[in-house]
């Protein structure tokens, strides 16, 4: 046995010199499981050594007289073995554990094997002294089915490894955390395996496909780092799988059509017209773009929103020019600046909404004036009133002022600080 041993722990060190090599243009996933290979190699060592054993005892259980002679120097070499081997396994036990080698758990399990099958051996040359001549055979029986017992365990666990068995009890922990990350729906797939000390695999989960690229990425790095968090070991591929919720609006659905497009689109009107959908969007396109190109690209959207939401959708497109570039504006002098600040207070006590008009600013550009003002509303107000509120404002104002190309009123609450 010690001397299979011997064997073994040379071909362990062979084998986790071999296992630290990185991952190279043959071997993708590194050669970890050099290791596992090794500890197969050993576990046939040790079944092999089982049958030695167990072959031996029964040609001896047939012979009618064996005499065993041993003195002092048996019983000492014996002891110091029992005493050797348990630290060797001890030692090695806590490294495999540490570094997570299955070659070097395999070697702690023979040194182990070695500890009690030296103890069996001493107590059968102890009984065999006392008159108990079968005592020799009995223990190496014991030995024999111990080995066999310590190499099926090797055996399960290194195969379970090279057929790439999950990790026991793994990947609900894992499941678990993940689910846990905001942002997360479900979990469409998780695979794992072990190659050495490492665990690699894939896992899938689902994230609302009307998330930004940026929010998506973090959810992805919050994924990664949970995973760490229940086995540090484990090296993931994390795959975002963007997926439609039950409650999507059918403005978000329309507006993630745009997105995937790169369309910037507005003013979205969605109608529910006896058992058919109705939608008339606003699209913004260059306005030195062609017609016939315009057309194409709006042509285009209103295509996959019939694919989005069904072929009988009734689907509208107005194509508005935008300005590609940036407005180079100036401040209109002081007298047309209060000029602009009198319309908006005026109209403003019209609207019955809006109050105190204050911030206004006015920008001259080469196609018009620019005017921002901020103003109070009531807290209580809906949305829908506050921005009819404003767009009154706007158009009172434009029909006084021509030269006003774009009015943008801030308004807030008026418990604001």
């Amino acid at each position: 046995h010690a001397f299979v041993d011997t064997g073994a722990t040379i071909l362990t060190y062979f084998a986790i010199k071999e296992a630290e090599k990185p991952a190279d243009a043959e071997h993708h996933f590194g050669h970890g499981k050099v290791e596992a290979l090794a500890a197969l190699v050993e576990t046939g060592f040790l079944f092999g050594l089982a049958l030695l054993v167990i072959g031996e005892a029964l040609r001896r259980f047939g012979e009618s007289s064996v005499k065993i002679e041993a003195g002092w120097p048996v019983y000492a070499i014996l002891a110091l073995s029992i005493i050797i081997d348990f630290l060797r396994s001890r030692q090695l036990g806590l490294i495999a554990q540490e570094e997570h080698s299955e070659a070097l758990e395999a070697d702690a399990i023979h040194f182990a094997s070695d500890l009690i099958s030296s103890a069996l051996v001493l107590i059968g040359i102890i009984a065999t002294r006392y008159g108990f001549e079968r005592g020799d055979e009995v223990a190496s029986v014991a030995v024999a089915g111990f080995i066999a017992v310590a190499g099926y365990r090797l055996g399960r666990r290194t195969i379970d490894t090279l057929l790439d068995a999950a990790p026991h009890n793994l990947a609900p922990e894992i499941e678990k955390s993940v689910l846990q990350v905001p942002g997360v729906i479900a979990i469409q797939q998780l695979r794992l395996r072990s190659v050495g000390a490492e665990i690699i695999g894939e896992i899938i989960v689902s994230v609302a496909r009307s998330l930004r690229m940026e929010q998506a990425a973090q959810i992805k790095v919050f994924v990664t780092e949970a995973i760490a968090s229940v086995e540090p070991r484990a090296l993931l591929t994390v795959v975002i799988e963007p997926v439609a919720l039950d409650d999507e609006t059918v403005i978000e659905r329309t507006m993630l059509v745009a997105a995937r497009r790169h369309l910037s689109i507005h003013n979205i009107i969605a109608q529910q017209v006896n058992d058919r959908l109705s939608i008339g969007v606003d699209i913004e396109l260059d306005g030195a773009m062609p017609i016939g190109q315009a057309h194409a690209i709006a042509t285009d959207f209103e295509r996959a929103v019939r694919d989005e939401f069904g072929a009988d959708v009734e689907i509208e497109t107005h194509i508005e020019p935008f300005s590609p570039h940036v407005l180079t504006g100036v401040d209109v002098l002081p007298p047309i600046r209060n000029k602009i600040a009198q319309g908006l207070a005026d109209f403003s006590k019209i609207t019955q909404r809006i109050f105190d008009i204050h911030d206004v600013r006015v920008r001259e550009t080469l196609g018009g004036w620019i005017v921002n003002y901020h103003c109070s509303i009531k807290s209580l107000l809906p949305v829908s009133e506050v921005h009819h509120a404003l767009d009154d404002i706007e158009r009172r104002m434009r029909d006084r002022s021509p030269e006003i190309l774009h009015i943008v009123g801030h308004a807030e609450p008026e418990d604001h600080d």
